[in-house]
Order: C-alpha cells, then structure tokens, then sequence
C-alpha cells in the first residue's frame, strides 16, 4: 500500500506603506527626501542615467551629493538627493528663450529634447543654469553642449508609475506625490543647511533632516581615545598634538561644503570615488 503526502504552498504578499497614486492632474506634484535615511548608496542617480540614456561622465540628471561635517568624534556624513525640484516659481524658464516650459498637468519643468543641443539655444540655457539656484540644469561637457536636467519621469506619470529614482530606493528615504499630500504627510520644511534657500524659487520638495549629531553612541573618554590613536609604541609618535584632528584646516577634507553648482570637471575630481 503506498501514502500520498498532500503539500499546501501558501504564498504570502509583502506590501510596503507607501502612496497609491490618484494622478490628478493640474496641481504641483514634488519629491519627499528624508536625510535621516538616506545611505548614499547612489542606486536613484545611476536608475536615472539609465532612463535618460546619459552615458558616463559627470552629467547627473538626478544626483546625489555627499559631504562631511564636524571633527572627530562627531563627524557627520551628509547627503542630499537632488534632481530637479521643478520648482512652483522656476527662475530658468523665463531665461531658456523657450528650451524650457513648466508642464501644466503635474508641474514639471521640462527641456525640449530637440533644443537641448541645438547652438542657437546654447546661451539662453546657460543663462537658465546659471539662474538655477540648485545647478539641475547641466551641460555633457564644460564647453556647454547639449543640455540635460530631470523630467520627473514625466513619461512614468503618465502611465500612472512613481519616477524610476523613488522605485529604486532601497532605503524608502523618497516619495513622490502631489505637494499636497506630501506636505500633509511630512510636513512642510524645504530647507537643509547648506542647500540655497527655497524663498525665492519655492522647490517642490519636502525634506526631513537627520537629527542633530550631538551624542556620542558609545560613550568614552576622548582625550584618552585621541593620544592612544597617536601613539605607535616605540615609534614616533603619528601626531603630538590633536589640534589638527580636533580642529581641521579647511581644504583638509575633500569634500566638506556642499557644491551643488560644480563644473563637471569639478565635479568629476570631487566624486571620482562614486559610481556612475
């Protein structure tokens, strides 16, 4: 006589909180960054560049910025993501001599692709980039040919789909959605330190700020931690004073001020350790 096991599969459906998109049209839509959560890890800056077809060197439509604040022992590495924030009052638009218009059904502010490498458009969109507080219009090389910046995947919402950066976070540190239930939900700050103030251009954008770094995580004895770290035994010492750990010269760190007006070669030396 021969048993038959029967085996039941059950298959069970994570669903992360997150916004269903009702897709009005005619209002500003925006992004959500929280800095609290960001890593860095550069996946919504490279699923751009893949999007758009840019191909490698230092044009960024959706960049992410990082840079380093504070001494030993409460450094802070900051970050920033920066596309375009397709701003409610945007000073380019006005200057692009047409090459840019602020779409009305989600609030974009878009580059007429035919235009962006055309000569007779050249200065009016350099003059755009320069009047763009946040750098997001930006050029394949220093000599200023063709022009790129971020779209808002406007293609994508069309099609009722988040933008490609905000489905590729790993750490859930965007969101994307008309302004009003972005700020409904997170509030309404626009402001990190270091980044242009959003008085004038308004940028469609909610930020969170990471919290004060102010608390040791593992609370020791500092002076003590500085002179065994200087110490090397029967060697000369690696420093005799920590002065210059406890208090850094400027130009010392690579990166220690945010840049988001970077030339690419500028920005190219300031990120050579990055991907994409």
């Amino acid at each position: 006589m021969s048993s038959t096991t029967s085996t039941t599969t059950t298959t069970t459906t994570v669903s992360f909180p997150t916004w269903t998109p009702s897709w009005q049209t005619g209002v500003q839509y925006g992004f959500f960054f929280d800095q609290s959560r960001c890593v860095s890890c550069f996946n919504c800056q490279l699923l751009c560049k893949s999007k758009l077809g840019v191909g490698p060197g230092a044009v960024r439509p959706a960049r992410m910025f990082v840079w380093e604040t504070g001494t030993f022992p409460t450094v802070r590495v900051n970050t920033l993501f920066a596309p375009c924030y397709h701003c409610e009052n945007p000073v380019c638009v006005p200057l692009a001599n047409g090459a840019l218009i602020k779409e009305p059904n989600f609030g974009a502010v878009i580059l007429d692709p035919e235009l962006a490498g055309d000569a007779n458009y050249a200065a009016p969109l350099q003059a755009a980039a320069a009047a763009c507080p946040y750098g997001a219009i930006m050029f394949d090389t220093d000599a200023n040919t063709t022009a790129w910046k971020c779209d808002m995947c406007i293609d994508q919402l069309t099609m009722q789909k988040l933008p490609v950066c905000v489905l590729g976070c790993t750490m859930r540190a965007l969101d994307f959605g008309p302004m009003s239930y972005l700020q409904s939900t997170y509030g309404t700050n626009a402001d990190l330190p270091q980044v242009p103030s959003s008085s004038t251009t308004k940028p469609a954008v909610v930020f969170k700020a990471h919290d004060a770094n102010t608390t040791q995580v593992v609370p020791y004895d500092v002076p003590t931690a500085l002179s065994l770290m200087g110490s090397r035994g029967s060697l000369p010492p690696i420093y005799t004073s920590t002065t210059g750990i406890t208090n850094i010269p400027a130009g010392t760190v690579g990166r220690s001020q945010l840049n988001m007006k970077a030339t690419g070669a500028d920005l190219i030396a300031a990120t050579s350790d990055d991907d994409g």
